[in-house]
């Protein structure tokens, strides 16, 4: 079975490689990596106290880094979703993390209980990679999927090539066989088309020799490659050589009586990073090796933000000065790095503070890319084409707020919606329907509720935030009975 799948994908790629090629003639390639969890502080450029990653910090040198770029909603599913389609989780229904889709799960049934969301990313979705492949691009996705059950992965939405995605959020562990018993309830899990492996192989780097594979087989042929890390999310895990060299880098700064304590003080996590960047060094020398570099479009981001919880008795990051992490709709939750190189386009080493979001990407990359798409369709995305600010990071958009929409639990937060508009930002709770209101500007950290001292923001931002739940059909949390009684 397992030969027969290997060679199954060989064929399946070199029927792909065979498709006419005209369409895509002088198109640019385009690489999407998204890191799964990693927060707003996790790269060194972005202000990290222990994790090393030299790589990342010089493709961000070469392009644009955004300060103020935002995944569309706190957890994975509904990030990945907008990336895909343009649209808000909110609009598509799809607001929380595949496993807890549906029906919601017992636990998330407390005072409020979750709406029942989409399981599945909807096939009537014209996908991002379905758009490129209309114009001759190969398509393939590389790693963490999360976006439905096995009629809907990748190759049901517009990939010619998949590896490693599946309706799973996370691997049972980083190293080969990669497969095994997780979380409580123990259940099995595996990543497909990993097969052929040897002990000791690191999953991050088995998914980079992936990609690789798919870039040297190109060709010719323009490729747009969605490769989507599974790290650095639990189970954390990292390389056993780097995970020493950072618990002496650790003991070394703490040691030393005058220096503060560090924000980032986990190892397994710090090396997860530190590979993370060793691999995106290979991807980024390969392209340079094959001479597509300075024709090869080259996003990095993450679906939400650093996870804050606990793993195996000890917290697993961070986001600080940011309030909160992954699941809150606090600035640590949904603020992320975003990083964006367009050869010759992108002033090299721009800095962009314009409040972007993970929706946009959809009409930015089909702009970047010179593809239309489908016409009625874009009608329909609410993303918008951010290439200005590619062009010149000191530019603004004609944008009012960005939205977002989490009517679920999570150990950091209750169901909620949020708005940012310009430095305001405002939080409705619908437990009791509790408001708060934070200027970003003067209150990095949301430390300071302005509700009851600025109730003229307050309503304005209520206002939209109504309409615009209204306008996409958010669907909102109902009272739990039974918690009544």
């Amino acid at each position: 079975m397992t030969r027969f799948y290997f060679f199954g994908r060989l064929f399946l790629l070199a029927l792909c490689l065979c498709a006419p090629r005209q369409a895509a003639a002088g198109k640019p390639n385009v690489v999407m990596i998204v890191v799964d969890d990693m927060g707003w502080t996790g790269l060194s450029s972005y202000g990290s106290d222990l994790h090393e990653t030299p790589h990342i910090d010089r493709l961000a040198s070469a392009g644009v880094r955004f300060t103020n770029a935002y995944a569309a909603a706190p957890v994975c599913s509904p990030t990945r979703a907008s990336i895909m389609t343009g649209k808000s989780p909110a609009r598509l229904h799809i607001t929380v993390w595949h496993e807890s889709a549906g029906e919601p799960p017992a636990w998330m049934r407390q005072k409020l209980v979750p709406p029942t969301t989409e399981k599945n990313l909807s096939q009537d979705d014209f996908t991002l990679a379905e758009a490129l492949r209309a114009e001759g691009y190969l398509t393939a996705h590389i790693g963490k999927w999360h976006l439905g059950d096995a009629a809907n992965y990748p190759e049901n939405h517009g990939f010619d090539v998949n590896v490693g995605g599946t309706f799973w959020g996370c691997p049972a562990t980083f190293f080969y066989p990669y497969r095994g018993p997780f979380g409580g309830q123990k259940e099995m899990r595996y990543v497909p088309g990993l097969s052929q492996g040897k002990k000791g192989e690191y999953l991050t780097d088995r998914l980079t020799d992936e990609a690789l594979a798919i870039i040297d087989r190109a060709g010719e042929q323009p490729f747009y490659l969605n490769l989507w890390y599974y790290t650095v999310h639990t189970p954390i895990e990292g390389p056993p050589d780097l995970v020493d060299y950072y618990r002496r880098k650790i003991k070394k700064r703490t040691d030393n009586a005058q220096n503060k304590r560090l924000d980032h003080d986990n190892a397994n996590y710090a090396a997860m990073h530190h590979r993370l960047d060793e691999n995106i060094g290979r991807l980024l020398a390969r392209l340079q090796e094959r001479g597509i570099a300075e024709n090869t479009i080259v996003l990095l981001t993450s679906d939400n933000g650093g996870y804050v919880n606990d793993y195996k008795g000890r917290q697993v990051t961070s986001n600080a000065p940011l309030r909160s992490g992954k699941g809150s709709l606090y600035e640590g939750g949904v603020r992320v790095p975003l990083i964006v190189k367009w050869p010759g386009k992108t002033v090299a080493g721009g800095v962009c503070q314009e409040p972007v979001i993970t929706t946009d990407f959809y009409p930015t990359i089909c702009r970047m890319a010179g593809v239309a798409g489908d016409a009625q369709y874009n009608k329909q995305i609410e993303g918008q084409d951010i290439t200005p600010l590619l062009l010149n990071p000191a530019a603004a958009l004609d944008r009012e707020a960005l939205y977002f929409h989490y009517p679920h639990y999570y150990p950091t937060t209750a169901p909620v919606s949020a708005v940012r508009a310009g430095d305001w930002k405002l939080l409705e709770y619908h437990e009791g329907r509790r408001v708060e209101l934070y200027n970003l500007a003067d209150d990095l950290g949301e430390q300071h509720n302005l509700a009851e001292t600025r109730p003229k923001e307050k309503r304005r931002l209520v206002h939209l935030l109504h309409d615009w739940r209204a306008e996409v059909g958010a669907q909102m949390p109902s009272v739990n009975s039974a918690a009544r009684k």
